[in-house]
C-alpha cells in the first residue's frame, strides 16, 4: 500500500529551519517523509549530486526515478554491476547519452543499493517529434490523464518560451520555442509517470533525480503528479548556486539550499 503524507510548506520549513524553506546540506539527512521525493540540481554540479546522495541515503527509498535513464537503461541495472561505476556506465551507455560526468552520478546508485531503478527518459527521436508534433501525440494514451491534451496558459506559455529562448543563449529561431515547451511537458509527464508507476509498483517512498526545472513544484512534474495521482503526498528540493535570487524559490520548491557556483566553460 503507498504510504500517504500530507506535507505542506510551512511543516517542512518548521521542522529543518526558521527560514521560508532554504535548508543547509546537512539537512538532506532530517528531510520529511514523502510519498515522492523530488530531488532537482545542477546537472554539471558535482556537489548537487553528492548532495542528492545523502538525501537518498537517508531516505531509504524503495524506488530511484532517474530522468537521465530510459526505461530501457534502467533495466540494465543489476547488482551484479550496481557498485562498479566504470561497468555500470557502460551498460547504461552514459557517455554516448552525452551526460556529464557519469562518476558524479554513481553514488546515487550506490546510496540505497536496495531500491529498485526507473528510467523516465525518453529517446532523442521521440522528443523530437513532440518538438514537432506536441507532448500529447508523443505521450500516448495516458496525455489526457497527465494534462498533455489541454495547452497551458497563455502567459506560462510566454513565460516558458522567454525561457527557452535565455537558456539556448538566444540562438533558437522563435517558431521553434513552442516546440521546446512542449518537449519539456513531455519530460515533466514522462518524470511524474514514472514516479507514479514506481510507487505502485513498491509502495515508495520514491526518490526523483532530475534537474531544477523538472523538480519545480509550479511547472514541472509536481504538476503532473498532482493531476495523475492525487493521492500521492510530494515534497520537492531545488539547489540553487549562490549567488543566487531566491525570491521566487519559495513559490518553485518547497525546500532549497545554496552552494558555491561550479567551474565550467561559457556556453
Amino acid at each position: 500500500m503507498i504510504r500517504t503524507v500530507s506535507i505542506s510548506l510551512s511543516l517542512a520549513a518548521s521542522a529543518l529551519t526558521a527560514g521560508a524553506g532554504e535548508i543547509a546540506p546537512a539537512d538532506l539527512t532530517a528531510l520529511p517523509p514523502a510519498d515522492v521525493v523530488i530531488l532537482g540540481g545542477i546537472h554539471d554540479h558535482p556537489v548537487h549530486h553528492a548532495n542528492q546522495a545523502d538525501a537518498v541515503a537517508a531516505l531509504v527509498p524503495a524506488a530511484l526515478v532517474f530522468g537521465m535513464l530510459t526505461p530501457e537503461q534502467a533495466a540494465r541495472v543489476t547488482p551484479a554491476i550496481r557498485g562498479d561505476a566504470a561497468a555500470l556506465g557502460a551498460a547504461l551507455g552514459w557517455e554516448e547519452a552525452g551526460w556529464p560526468e557519469f562518476a558524479m552520478y554513481h553514488p546515487i546508485f550506490t546510496a540505497a543499493p536496495g531500491a529498485r531503478v526507473f528510467g523516465a527518459a525518453f529517446p532523442r527521436a521521440a522528443v523530437s517529434r513532440a518538438v514537432a508534433e506536441g507532448a500529447a501525440a508523443v505521450f500516448g494514451a495516458e496525455a489526457a490523464r497527465y494534462g498533455l491534451d489541454q495547452p497551458l496558459p497563455a502567459e506560462e506559455q510566454a513565460e516558458r518560451e522567454a525561457e527557452q529562448a535565455e537558456a539556448n543563449c538566444d540562438a533558437l529561431p522563435a517558431e521553434l520555442l513552442p516546440g521546446m515547451v512542449a518537449a519539456q511537458r513531455l519530460r515533466d509527464a514522462g518524470l511524474a509517470r514514472a514516479a507514479v508507476e514506481a510507487a505502485a509498483e513498491t509502495g515508495g517512498p520514491v526518490a526523483v533525480i532530475t534537474g531544477n526545472g523538472h523538480a519545480r513544484r509550479d511547472r514541472g512534474l509536481a504538476v503532473y503528479l498532482a493531476r495523475a495521482a492525487p493521492g500521492l503526498s510530494v515534497l520537492s528540493l531545488g539547489q540553487l548556486e549562490a549567488p543566487a535570487e531566491t525570491a521566487d524559490a519559495d513559490v518553485a520548491f518547497d525546500l532549497w539550499l545554496v552552494t558555491p557556483p561550479a567551474e565550467r566553460e561559457d556556453p
